[in-house]
């Protein structure tokens, strides 16, 4: 019997709630010692807290480093500048958005977007104990993100598109609230294309991150069909084979107006009398 999205959903939900109430109780990550995307299933340190510099993490407090549950390290590749508005999917314990609202400063906003009270709560904290004042959490899917359109400059996200059941809507409604000429910069799990779906699963579970993962060719048609251009899909380390965690890239196609081009109308026809 196959299980719905719903059930994968809420499964994932309860990973992640039962990872944040191990952290604030003190129980360490409480996925199996290491991330909920390693799960026992992939390659540990391809996963987790040790994918930022000692100088990021000595800008966060502890909980929020024990809650880095992603595959990679998105605000290092963001390129994120003074003043910008900013978006996070699936924020977990806030610590891409902490660093994130460092980076914007104070003319700057960060918004991060979780579906787990659990970890919003932790992100909250760990927002106040880290001193930030530009953050904002918010309770919602990311297949239904609850920002108006064209109001968020950069979205990132750390290894949770993957975790979606329907990302095709994900990356719509990337488009859909980024401003004109905006850009993505996520780090995911993302397969080979030799790999069928099938074979995915094969290497593991989908709320270990590895069943659920778009291949290379999946996410650039993905995105394009989203509306995004300059895509770039590049793998940074294997976390089991054939599947790797990848930087991927893009930015939201202008229309000829929004390029500054004028928009010619048809002329109008001659009579022929």
């Amino acid at each position: 019997m196959s299980t719905t999205s719903d059930e994968l959903r809420a499964e994932v939900r309860q990973r992640y709630a039962e990872s944040a109430r191990a952290i604030t109780e003190g129980a360490g990550s409480g996925c199996g010692g290491g991330s909920c995307c390693a799960g026992g299933e992939s390659t540990a340190e391809g996963f987790g807290e040790a994918l930022y510099d000692s100088e990021q993490r000595a800008e966060l407090p502890g909980t929020a480093t024990l809650a880095s549950l992603g595959c990679g390290n998105p605000t290092a590749v963001a390129d994120l500048r003074e003043g910008e508005t900013v978006l996070d999917l699936g924020s977990g314990g806030g610590i891409d958005v902490i660093l994130s609202a460092k980076r914007v400063g104070e003319t700057g906003l960060a918004f991060g977007l979780d579906m787990t009270d659990e970890m919003l709560a932790l992100a909250r904290a760990n927002a106040r104990e880290a001193g930030i004042r530009n953050a904002i959490f918010l309770k919602g899917v990311i297949e239904e993100i609850p920002l108006p359109a064209d109001s968020v400059d950069v979205v990132i996200s750390n290894c949770v598109i993957n975790l979606s059941t329907d990302k095709a809507a994900v990356l719509t409604e990337v488009a859909r609230v980024l401003s004109p000429g905006g850009r993505i910069g996520v780090s995911d799990v993302v397969s080979e294309d030799r790999l069928s779906s099938e074979e995915r699963a094969e290497r593991g579970s989908f709320v270990g991150c590895i069943a659920g993962a778009l291949s290379v060719g999946e996410y650039e048609a993905g995105l394009e069909a989203a509306g995004f251009e300059q895509i770039s899909v590049e793998f940074t380390h294997e976390v089991a084979d054939g599947l790797h965690g990848a930087i991927v890239k893009a930015t939201k196609t202008l229309t000829p107006s929004q390029k500054g081009v004028p928009v010619l109308e048809p002329a109008a026809s001659a009579g022929c009398c």
